[in-house]
């Protein structure tokens, strides 16, 4: 029983200097001193020279020199681990800050392709008949295509004032609008037509004999690189264009297409 206390004893003692070691506060002269006080008090026939040898047989005859090595080697296997934790540290630092760049670099990289995407995404225009002056167009025997002059906007350049023309330059949904005006005749009406790629989508048309004739509409059309939108006047009609700006030509991108997203519709 007497062996088993001892033996706590000791447990104990060893387990608080080698904590003290790994928190780093004891130092080993401090390691010696805490087990040397220990020693003496678990044998105080070495502090007593009055206690005889039988009293001293009563208490542990524990070997420092063997716990004290063991101590040291464990000491040196304590900062030797915490060495490496240090050098461990340091690396995962500093693989943590390459990572950092270089998600940081790629960020930056995302950043300025999605906005050259916007940017071509960016595609809409609207213009008007008649830059200055006012006048009749039409009516003429065959259709003719509309140029719409006056250009209130034309943010990616898809619409051609010289020709009116807009042709796609990204593959999506198109919004496009239209409208006419004109003066009442019994005889001439005022009729005009989107076209795409050379066939009629949708038709504005007015007709009374007197007072002005109005009339607009609208479309959404899905349209490949390259496909063209215009309107058109037909043969025999007429409209009238002034300062108002009363005929008026406009489309913009609703969204990109791909090949899966035309599957699904």
């Amino acid at each position: 029983m007497k062996g088993l206390l001892c033996t706590l004893l000791l447990l104990e003692t060893f387990v608080f200097v080698v904590q003290q070691q790994v928190d780093g506060g004891l130092s080993e002269n401090e390691i010696s001193q805490q087990l040397s006080t220990e020693d003496r008090r678990q044998n105080p026939a070495q502090t007593d020279p009055r206690r005889d040898e039988s009293d001293s047989q009563q208490y542990c005859h524990l070997s420092f020199p063997d716990i004290h090595a063991a101590l040291r080697e464990l000491t040196a296997t304590v900062t030797e681990q915490k060495a490496n934790i240090r050098a461990l540290e340091t690396r995962l630092r500093e693989e943590l800050n390459k990572k950092t760049d270089e998600m940081s670099n790629l960020t930056e990289s995302q950043v300025e392709e999605l906005r050259k995407g916007n940017r071509d995404r960016e595609i809409a225009f609207s213009a008007s008949l008649m830059e200055s002056g006012s006048g009749y167009i039409g009516p003429f025997t065959t259709e003719i295509t509309l140029t719409y002059r006056n250009v209130f906007t034309n943010i990616g350049n898809a619409y051609n004032p010289i020709t009116g023309i807009f042709t796609a330059p990204l593959k999506g949904a198109y919004m496009f609008n239209f409208s006419i005006y004109g003066h009442g005749s019994s005889s001439t009406s005022a009729t005009v037509s989107i076209v795409k790629n050379g066939e009629k989508v949708v038709i504005a048309h007015g007709h009374q004999d007197q007072y002005a004739v109005n009339s607009s509409k609208g479309v959404v059309l899905i349209l490949e690189v390259g496909d063209v939108v215009y309107v058109r006047l037909w043969s025999g009609t007429r409209i009238y264009d002034d300062q108002n700006k009363h005929n008026t030509f406009s489309g913009y991108l609703l969204f990109p297409l791909r090949e899966q997203d035309l599957c699904r519709m």
